[in-house]
């Protein structure tokens, strides 16, 4: 079945939500100590690594989000990041996690192709000025990135690592029947048939 391109990008951001839910179930059995040790990776923990990509949805999503109501871009877009660790709970950063992941596939489901070329706006010191495309693309992007650093981190734990890549596949639909149930989805709500 021929898709356009929007509806990839709606499961692009289911795919993301359900790599979050396996990772945070995951993370969420880790002791405090875990979640905090020292880890060779682009920031110096798990629990670190979580909240910035926990940040860097709430940057984007808000942009995204006014965007789309016609608001002006955040006049100050940095208020994101004055707290580089703002949940210090497995649990709070799954929860919040959750949530803008729920706030960005609602975003996603409103999108038609027509709609991927308007230009977003980020109040920087310097704005930068992106298309939808390549602004969700580069979301998605950067939390497979930093997503990525996460599952190799905690190969050096006590938990171990959930598999990330069994969403796509129709072929491989029982192996995430179970997430899929605990988050109320089914097939054919992300892939329409």
């Amino acid at each position: 079945m021929n898709q356009p391109l929007s509806h990839h990008l709606l499961t692009m951001a289911y795919q993301n939500a359900w790599a979050n839910h396996r990772l945070a179930t995951a993370w969420c059995q880790l002791s405090p100590q875990e979640l905090v040790a020292p880890r060779v990776s682009f920031f110096p923990s798990i629990r670190a690594t979580l909240n910035h990509i926990l940040t860097c949805d709430w940057f984007y999503v808000d942009a995204l989000e006014r965007e789309l109501r016609g608001d002006d871009p955040h006049p100050d877009c940095y208020v994101f990041f004055r707290d580089d660790e703002p949940f210090v709970h497995a649990p709070d950063l799954k929860r919040e996690q959750a949530q803008v992941d729920r706030r960005l596939i609602a975003y996603c489901e409103q999108m038609r192709d027509a709609d991927l070329h308007k230009v977003v706006t980020i109040a920087r010191d310097t704005p930068q000025h992106e298309s939808r495309l390549r602004m969700l693309s580069h979301l998605f992007e950067h939390q497979i990135h930093h997503r990525g650093q996460t599952h190799a981190m905690l190969s050096g734990t006590s938990v171990k690592p959930p598999q990330l890549d069994e969403f796509f596949c129709a072929g491989e639909s029982h192996l995430r029947a179970e997430d899929f149930a605990e988050l109320g989805w089914t097939e054919a709500l992300i892939w329409g048939h």
